[in-house]
């Protein structure tokens, strides 16, 4: 038997790239699976594919309010609590009525408390949810499940804008399509921006309140990390056309090339300062953590004009068990202007025409008190709002009781919320589907009716 002597590309393989080819073939051994992608899609994973159907909505921007509002002190306007301050609730314990003053605004006359000045200038354009329940009283579980459809915490499922993203791809090539700022670190940390069992190509991709991505800027020049790039591409592309190989090893080709191309696009597009100065002023754009959702709401703006199919942006601290009072009057003080600010920019720039805003928290909060000065977990009823692309402009859908406790109209469960946000941006929840482990996969798991009556 004659002695092996490895060509020139075998040597660098089995030397210089050796130790990662047997790592991604290790993590990649668990992702052979088969993409279903849409027939009239053109090439390319991210590349934008066609809907299922016609939809008004080409993108997302969602305003997460981690730690669950206390709708009945901000949202939602309860005269029967109000006048039964003190009494036992259906649920036990004593009902508190709220201290903030409520009032009327726009042709609606929609009830919004004295916290929120500025978007209470909004209502008109607000799409109500007001018969929302979950299945967990509990955050990590249900912000899991808000997220990613999934009621057991531990079966990791694809994140919504991972399913948006499969479904749909992304407007710009050079951008990631999915991008989440400030996500929560805890209450399941990277799972509700992952892409689980579907190819990683399609997870979320996490900067911080101040624009900033780790590993952005090159250490080497540009042409001189381009041929090593090429170098790994090749070897990569060489993995690829074997028989059997892995189809996630696409995924890790498009994302090499995505990471160099943003290099040259992302700083620009996340540095605000060269924003004017009277859009700052409207967001009310300042330093330090005061400033944070103020910086994440232009930034989301400049992220959706700029193509990017869905962004999340998250404000954190709501659970106020205690300290109900100070702490929501500081959190809405924190939101409210710059919420507005985005949706009056999103109007101006015609881009709310196709772009759905949602806002909300994971579920809301009890009428009942809990302590001196708190409210505990509500499960059972709660509100969300819409606007924009899709959504009948100064419409409700669904109520809770008399004192804000339990849904009893027009009652939306998490799955039928995510189904109902996939039709408005034109795909079949029940044909977005992904084949992995025997089976198939979807946001919806086996369940979701679509709101019909909310679209316009």
């Amino acid at each position: 038997m004659g002695r092996f002597l490895p060509d020139r590309r075998q040597l660098l393989k089995s030397a210089s790239a050796g130790f990662g080819y047997l790592a991604m073939s290790a993590l990649l051994a668990n992702q052979v699976r088969s993409e279903q992608v849409t027939p009239s899609s053109p090439p390319g994973h991210l590349a934008p594919r066609k809907p299922h159907f016609s939809a008004k909505a080409k993108r997302v921007i969602f305003l997460f309010m981690q730690g669950a509002i206390s709708q009945m002190d901000t949202w939602e306007y309860k005269p029967e609590l109000q006048a039964r301050d003190g009494q036992s609730g259906p649920g036990g314990g004593k009902l508190m009525a709220s201290r903030y003053k409520f009032a009327q605004h726009g042709e609606t006359g929609t009830w919004v408390s004295e916290l929120h000045p500025h978007l209470a200038k909004h209502v008109d354009k607000f799409c109500w949810l007001r018969g929302l329940h979950t299945d967990t009283p509990a955050h990590p579980q249900a912000v899991i499940q808000l997220h990613t459809g999934a009621a057991i915490a531990s079966l990791t499922r694809p994140s919504m804008g991972s399913w948006l993203l499969y479904g749909l791809g992304t407007e710009n090539q050079d951008l990631p399509g999915y991008i989440t700022i400030n996500p929560p670190p805890n209450f399941g940390g990277s799972v509700n921006y992952g892409s689980a069992f579907l190819p990683a190509h399609y997870q979320g991709t996490r900067i911080n309140d101040a624009g900033y991505l780790p590993n952005l800027e090159a250490q080497t020049p540009i042409t001189l990390q381009r041929r090593q790039l090429d170098l790994i591409q090749s070897m990569n592309k060489d993995l690829a056309s074997r028989p059997h190989a892995p189809s996630a090893i696409d995924g890790v080709i498009s994302s090499y090339e995505l990471a160099f191309r943003m290099q040259s696009k992302v700083p620009e597009l996340l540095d605000i300062s060269k924003e004017p100065e009277h859009v700052q002023k409207a967001y009310g754009i300042k330093d330090g953590p005061a400033g944070s959702f103020a910086r994440q709401c232009l930034m989301a703006r400049r992220l959706s004009e700029a193509g990017v199919r869905f962004v999340e942006i998250c404000h954190p601290g709501w659970d106020q068990h205690n300290n109900l009072h100070r702490g929501l009057t500081n959190n809405c003080q924190a939101v409210d202007q710059p919420a507005a600010a985005l949706l009056a920019d999103l109007e101006s720039r015609g881009l709310l025409e196709d772009t759905l805003v949602l806002f909300g928290s994971e579920f809301g909060r009890l009428p009942s008190a809990q302590g001196p000065d708190g409210r505990d977990h509500n499960i059972t009823g709660y509100p969300m709002w819409l606007a924009g692309a899709g959504v009948k402009p100064g419409f409700t859908l669904g109520a809770t009781d008399d004192v804000g406790q339990f849904a009893v109209e027009g009652k939306m469960h998490t799955n039928d919320l995510h189904a109902t946000l996939l039709a408005l941006m034109g795909l079949d929840h029940e044909s977005l589907t992904y084949e992995y482990g025997g089976r198939e996969f979807r946001l919806t798991d086996v369940a979701g009716q679509v709101a019909r009556e909310i679209f316009a």
